[in-house]
Formats: structure tokens, sequence, C-alpha cells
């Protein structure tokens, strides 16, 4: 089986590694427009000279010489590139978000199914044990119907910096808003969880922390040069030099020393100071979430956190599911008849898989190369599914700009006649 791979950053080089090491695929082509990432992905894969590309539409020229495409590119190249794709007929593996438009999704959903045309998107959280394990026990009915849940994703305070402040994601109008771009992964496992589509949501949000107006007095613009830097938890030194090889320090520089990583922070964008950088995406958020069924949720977006891992509770008829998915516990509890009698606990610790995200990623690429081999018409992670959390990560962020309560089949309406025109 033959890959191309759009964008050989982090996310891209995980799914093409994964491919190529389980040798059920070769990548015969990349398109990277930064040439260290080119040349690193080039000579990681064996990639001749003649089909290393520095834009898509390099690629795109020579027709369709792949069986299918991993996209992984910036949020907002999504559209365009896919779109292209999916005119020459290739299967996609697709870097969520699908695009920051609601619109611009709908439209890749109608195209794929104009062409015939598999799009997986790349929603790894249905692939993991964890959720898996959460899943099979709401769908057994031991604690009854699901009433409410209150789920966490705790983005923790160095990611947040390092991705939402510093990093390519820092402004929605050069990625996407922090809820599309970070939590779409959260919408569609709450949608899959409770087995329906939203009905209306509310969000409350702000950027609190990361400006100007929190920046320490006689600070810098840039770490390597504040007099400050030794007293904060964001001095990039403290941030990226005891993580050398490992992610987030990979990003910075391909050279990965410490010589390396201090050169590259002199003039990098991550060299800068968090509290002086040109972000405004959100930095927390909640949203309030009534489902069809009745089943309501809270969701708490939050980049003031030390650890990187979702946690979630689960409130049913007649008992509780508490989970942790960076410590990979589940506590299923049913209830007691009073404050001081015993009750029934069990915990479980799901099989850990490996590979990134708990798993996740692992089975995000069996399932999408089984689909490739079988020519299957499913996948746990298709456009159709994918283009429903989509829509609810949107309608958040509009709910929370506006202050309004959206409705989500209105919302919907809107789209098809936004299509149709």
């Amino acid at each position: 089986m033959k890959l191309g791979l759009i964008g050989a950053g982090q996310r891209g080089m995980i799914y093409a590694e994964y491919a190529y090491n389980s040798k059920r695929a070769d990548i015969i082509a990349v398109v990277e427009p930064d040439d260290k990432r080119r040349k690193a992905a080039a000579d990681k894969f064996n990639i001749p000279l003649e089909r290393q590309f520095k834009s898509v539409k390099e690629f795109y020229q020579l027709g369709k010489i792949c069986d299918a495409i991993i996209i992984a590119s910036m949020d907002r190249d999504h559209y365009e590139q896919t779109m292209d794709g999916l005119e020459l007929g290739y299967d996609i593996l697709l870097e969520k978000p699908i695009s920051p438009s609601p619109l611009e999704c709908v439209k890749i959903q109608e195209k794929a199914h104009e062409k015939k045309c598999h799009v997986i998107v790349c929603h790894v959280l249905r692939y993991t044990n964890f959720f898996a394990e959460i899943k099979k026990i709401i769908d057994s009915n031991e604690l009854g119907k699901v009433v409410t849940i209150q789920h966490n994703e705790n983005v923790g305070n160095y990611h947040i910096a390092h991705s939402f402040v510093r990093g390519n994601w820092r402004r929605s109008d050069l990625a996407s808003p922090l809820i599309m771009q970070k939590s779409c992964h959260d919408m569609d496992i709450l949608t899959w969880l409770v087995n329906s589509n939203a009905k209306r949501i509310s969000s409350y949000g702000d950027l609190r922390y990361f400006k100007e107006e929190n920046a320490p007095m006689d600070s810098s613009d840039r770490c390597l040069t504040c007099k400050t830097a030794k007293e904060c938890r964001f001095d990039v030194r403290k941030a990226y030099l005891p993580v050398i090889g490992q992610w987030p320090a990979t990003v910075i520089s391909q050279d990965q020393t410490e010589e390396g990583l201090l050169k590259a922070l002199e003039t990098s964008p991550y060299g800068r100071c968090v509290y002086r950088c040109d972000n405004d995406v959100c930095d927390n958020q909640v949203s309030l979430i009534e489902f069809e069924n009745g089943v309501t949720v809270s969701f708490n977006l939050s980049g003031f956190t030390n650890r990187m891992c979702r946690t979630i509770k689960i409130m049913c008829e007649n008992g509780e599911i508490r989970g942790d998915d960076g410590l990979n516990i589940i506590e299923v509890t049913h209830f007691a008849s009073n404050a001081v009698g015993g009750y029934e606990q069990r915990v479980i610790h799901p099989g850990s898989v490996e590979g990134g995200h708990g798993g996740g990623d692992t089975g995000l690429m069996e399932d999408f190369l089984d689909m490739l081999e079988s020519k299957g018409e499913d996948s746990r992670s298709s456009i159709d599914r994918s283009v429903e959390s989509h829509i609810m990560a949107y309608a958040a962020e509009e709910a929370r700009v506006t202050g309004k309560t959206i409705e989500i089949q209105g919302f919907k309406e809107q789209l098809k006649d936004a299509v149709l025109k």
C-alpha cells in the first residue's frame, strides 16, 4: 500500500511512522514547506527527491499516485487540500479539526459522498481502551441510564503555553478557536458515550491570564534576554531543556541538543514571553450541553492544571463512573442505601497500549489501514460521525462570543441552506 504525507510535523510523522514501521504501507511522497522537516521525513521513509514537495499543488499535479493520503497540515489549509484530494479520488486520513468552519466541514462531507471516497478524521480518543471501557459500562446498563456528566479536559499549564500562547494555535484567525482545535475530540467522545446528538449549548470563557497586564515588572519580550526569567515558571529553559528529545522540545528544532535548542529559541516564536505574545484564544472555557435524549453535560476546558489529562464523572440512575485517563483508572460505584452502609465499587485499569493518546494513535492507524485494505464502508471516526462534534464545538464558540444559547437543529438548518446556495 502506498501513502502520501501532507504535513510532516509532529502529528503527521506519528501517523506516517506507524504505517511505515508496521510494514503495512510505504510513504512514497511528502509535502512539507519547512525544508528541515521535509528532509527529515524523506530520509526516514526513503522518499526520492522527485517526490518531495514544498507545496500541495506540485504534488497534486502528478494525479493520483498513492492509495491514500495523510493530511496533517495547519487547520486552515485542510479544506482546500482535502477538497482537491477528494477530486483526485483519494481516501484521506485527516487530522482534526476537519476545518475551523462548520460550512467547510459539511462541504467536505458532501464531496466525500459525491466521490465515494473515505475521509477518516483523527479522533483518536475513540480508539483508547480507557474510553472504550467506559462506553462498555454505559451500554451494559448495569448502572441504569446516564443522567448527567462532568467532563474536564485538563490542558496543562505548560501545554497551553507551548501550543496555544506561543505556538501555532495561539490565534483563531490563524488556526481555530481553542475549543475547536483542542476539544472537538471531547465533543466527539461525549456524543459517542451518551449515544445522542446535542440539542443546545451555552458556553463561557475568555483569555484570562496570558496577556501583557500580567507580565512581571522588568520582563522583556523574550525569555533569553529577560531579567526575571529565573523566577518565571514559563522560562523557555525550564520548559524545553529538561525534555530534550521529547515533545515539546522536538517542535522547536531538528537539533535536539542544548546548544541547538537555545540557538533556535533566540528567534523562534517559542522563545517569546507568554505574557507578550499575539495570542487571542481562550485559556479557560466551560460549556453546558443538553443532548436530545435529555442527558446534560458540563464540560470544562482549562489551561490552569498541572497535569495533561482528561477526567470524567458519569452520574447514572443507580451509580456513577469516575475516570482519569492520565492514571488509567476507572471507578465504578453502585449507590448505597444510606450514609453509613457499605457500597459496591470496583476499580478498573484498562489494558495499556503503546503509542500516543493512550494507544489511540495506534488504534486509529490500524482502523485506517484496515479500511484501506478491506475497502470497508465504515470507521469509528468517519467524516459522517465527525461532523457532529465539529458543529458542537463551533456552536460552543458562537455561544461564548455572543452570550447566547445555541439551538443545534436551527444551526444545522442554516448550514444546509448555505451548502445549497
